[in-house]
């Protein structure tokens, strides 16, 4: 059944009476800009920066740089979580899933891995929320994001933020965000199967 998670995010901020804690996994500067920017008021944000998957390793840094200006110019105040980089860990858990074609079942088991990280430890540091800013990207299947998040959010007792941060021109917003503030615009996923191939 197709959940309605614009819908659904709306009705957990209506339903807070405080900022509770939210650990917000975010891919890159450009995603989180607008994400940041619509959730900021209702939340407690820190920022985890989880993303194996991101090749080369020079691509993570340059994203990670590009997040921590991000957040120092238009978002003082909340907090970064960097995770180092891995890629072993995203390549052994898509083994198998190599020749898979962009946003099919390997970039689901990738949202998972980054969705189940970032779960755990929003249990372990005492969040009350979890989300991510994935959704916010019209190259990104919402309801696979959201049903993952909800299926883990059952498995671990943790309350998971749907979203559909895209809705309300989210993408345009983090477009004019991301110019505004001069960030960086990746021309591809992240992991080494999505980088453009050259003619």
């Amino acid at each position: 059944m197709k959940i309605n998670s614009d819908k659904k995010m709306q009705e957990i901020i209506l339903s807070l009476s405080s900022k509770p804690r939210l650990l917000l996994h975010s891919c890159c500067g450009p995603c989180s800009s607008a994400s940041l920017e619509k959730l900021a008021n209702f939340f407690d944000i820190t920022v985890v920066y989880y993303n194996p998957n991101i090749y080369p390793k020079s691509e993570f840094e340059k994203r990670l740089a590009e997040q921590k200006k991000l957040i120092k110019n238009a978002f003082n105040g909340i907090k970064l979580i960097e995770i180092d980089y891995n890629e072993e860990e995203f390549l052994s858990c898509i083994k198998g899933l190599e020749a898979e074609k962009e946003g099919g079942a390997r970039c689901n088991v990738c949202f998972s891995l980054r969705l189940k990280k970032t779960a755990l430890l929003a249990k372990e540091l005492g969040f009350d929320y979890f989300g991510t800013t994935l959704t916010i990207s019209p190259h990104k299947n919402e309801q696979i994001i959201n049903a993952l998040g909800e299926k883990i959010a059952e498995e671990l007792g943790m309350n998971f933020l749907y979203s559909d941060l895209k809705k309300h021109d989210g993408y345009k917003r983090s477009i004019e965000l991301s110019r505004q503030y001069d960030i960086y615009r990746q021309e591809y996923c992240g992991c080494r199967f999505s980088v453009p191939k050259e003619n």
